[in-house]
């Protein structure tokens, strides 16, 4: 298995953690976590442009 093959499995596998862990901390609902676990990056994006002050703090 090449290197940046790797790199990619973790990179996917990281956002799906960082996913459900947002989803947690709002909904504390194990239903909400998979399904957003499941967008993974697109659901941490959503989130961060989603919130007051979003990207520009």
């Amino acid at each position: 298995m090449s290197h940046s093959v790797r790199v990619t499995e973790a990179g996917i596998g990281f956002g799906s953690a960082l996913a459900i862990a947002i989803s947690w901390s709002l909904h504390k609902s194990i239903i909400w976590a998979m399904i957003q676990g499941f967008f993974g990056w697109f659901y941490v994006i959503y989130y961060v442009l989603t919130r007051p002050g979003g990207i520009a703090g």
